[in-house]
């Protein structure tokens, strides 16, 4: 054979490997309003800078008649590429080849990419459409997923992990994202369940479908499962894109630096006027923090699901910064079970990829109640009193109003090293609100008062005066200072580069036992 003819063999092979399962399964695939695997590489990636591995890589099976049914790439398209210019590796499910079920070379390619992304630091993206394990390959398909899933609890706080559920995941596909950093989801094209509708009907017999049972909204909203949702796959890699601008490429590199032309001594007026006089009325934590961040620019994590804190990323002075803020819009702020799990894991993220951690606190307390006491509201408090320990990432933290109780301690208080500790004059720091701590400490009192309401009215000014400031905590050293609520950015990015060099560890350990 002629070196022209190897040469025609190799573009004979490259061209069949990128045809996936064929012509017509990628036009059911696109009726389906589904992009193949190889499109979605091009709309996440640089223009021209993906290079596969593995595209001449076949199954080995030859049970159940799969020996006739041989398609080059197998199932999954695997490699590397830039997204701003930034390496990272890739592998995308191909549905369009047995459905994207896993199998054992199919896990390989995987597992190659992974290798190759802890040991040259750079994250992992990973675009799911699979129906789960290639049951033609048995024990063997089960292997492969176990494979990965070690590969992704290594590779865990070591590179930036980011799941993209493209279609329905089912079984085992599913637990893969769940051990990843952050999974984006498509609204209304994209699942995730362990068991199908048709198994949770023989089991349980519950009807449901694929939507109420595992669908973006579902897992956006209530389960938690989901961190970003998008109305198309073209806005999901838009997205998956973002994100990564704020993300350094692993654990031993810093966040990318961005200049910005917003100036970090911007003061805001609007700030002194946000607090709303009476102490029971809300206000939008959000506004708060686009009046404080770069350019107004903050991306939200977990939007819809534990309202009731707000996390994400943002940038200030050019730095990126995770934030995390009570929302007094939404259950006056208060930490239940799944805001202190959400806040937790996102601390957590923060501080393993070097992203300093800006707090804002406006918060009454607890969750009261046996639902959440018997749901385990100790046990998840635990978990984000925990992670704020753990950190030792620049912590910076703004009371901005209540910061009542035990409540107070967790959200990254100087007594568990936070760096600095800013209050706002209209700050309430204390064991609980005026009004509980009257009705406990003068409960005689007002018994024997002949007006009750108006002896309380009395005593709560007063306490309020005495203790519901910022200035008791302040002069104890636990607030670093009382500021005007307009010099909050300067005063934080001033903070964020003076904790530049900032050094701090834990005890030497083989690591903690979180309360999960």
């Amino acid at each position: 054979m002629s070196e022209r003819s190897k040469i025609e063999e190799l573009n004979e092979l490259r061209s069949e490997s990128q045809e996936g399962g064929g012509p017509d399964r990628i036009k059911a695939q696109h009726d389906q309003g589904r992009l193949t695997a190889r499109e979605r590489l091009d709309l996440l990636l640089d223009k021209g800078s993906f290079r596969e591995i593995d595209a001449f890589v076949k199954h080995r099976t030859t049970a159940f008649g799969l020996d006739q049914q041989q398609f080059l790439s197998d199932s999954v398209v695997t490699g590397w590429g830039t997204i701003d210019g930034r390496l990272v590796y890739v592998f995308s499910q191909d549905f369009t080849v047995f459905g994207g079920s896993l199998g054992e070379v199919h896990a390989e390619k995987i597992v190659k990419v992974m290798d190759m992304a802890i040991k040259n630091g750079a994250p992992v993206i990973g675009l799911n459409d699979s129906g789960g394990a290639r049951i033609q390959e048995g024990v063997v398909s089960l292997g492969g997923y176990a494979d990965i899933f070690l590969r992704n609890t290594m590779a865990s706080g070591v590179v930036p992990q980011i799941s993209a559920i493209m279609g329905p995941c089912a079984g085992g596909a599913v637990y893969s994202p769940a051990l990843t950093d952050f999974i984006f989801m498509v609204r209304n094209s994209s699942y995730m369940f362990v068991t199908g509708p048709e198994v949770v009907k023989s089991v349980t017999h519950e009807e449901v479908s694929f939507e109420d049972l595992g669908g973006a909204s579902i897992h956006s909203t209530q389960s938690g499962v989901c961190h970003v949702v998008a109305d198309s796959e073209a806005d999901t890699l838009f997205l998956i894109r973002k994100l990564l601008s704020y993300l350094p490429q692993n654990n031993l590199e810093d966040p990318p630096f961005r200049p910005t032309k917003d100036n970090p001594l911007r003061r805001d007026d609007a700030l002194d006027e946000i607090i709303p006089d009476e102490a029971n009325k809300p206000y939008d934590v959000k506004e708060v923090i686009r009046m404080l961040v770069d350019d107004g620019a903050f991306f939200e994590i977990h939007n819809q699901f534990a309202m009731n804190i707000v996390v994400g990323f943002a940038r200030m002075g050019g730095h990126a910064v995770g934030v995390v803020a009570n929302q007094p819009m939404v259950l006056a702020g208060v930490l239940d079970i799944d805001a202190s799990e959400k806040a937790a894991r996102f601390v957590r993220f923060c501080d393993s990829f070097n992203i300093p951690i800006i707090t804002l606190e406006d918060v009454p307390g607890f969750m009261p109640g046996t639902a959440q006491e018997h749901g385990g509201i100790i046990r998840a408090g635990a978990k984000l009193l925990y992670a704020y320990c753990e950190a030792t990432v620049p912590k910076l933290t703004v009371v901005t109003r209540k910061a009542y109780g035990g409540a107070y301690d967790v959200m990254s208080s100087k007594h568990i090293r936070g760096d600095l500790n800013l209050a706002w004059p209209t700050a309430e720091i204390a064991v609980m609100g005026p009004d509980g701590a009257v009705n406990i400490i003068f409960r005689k009192e007002l018994a024997k008062a002949k007006n009750p309401e108006k002896k309380r009215a009395e005593l709560v000014a007063d306490y309020r005066e005495k203790f519901a400031n910022p200035y008791v905590a302040a002069s104890r050293g636990y607030i670093d200072d009382v500021i005007e609520p307009r010099d909050t950015r300067p005063r934080l990015i001033n903070a964020l580069e003076m904790l530049t060099n900032k050094r701090d560890s834990n005890p030497a350990k083989k690591h903690g036992n979180i309360p999960l």
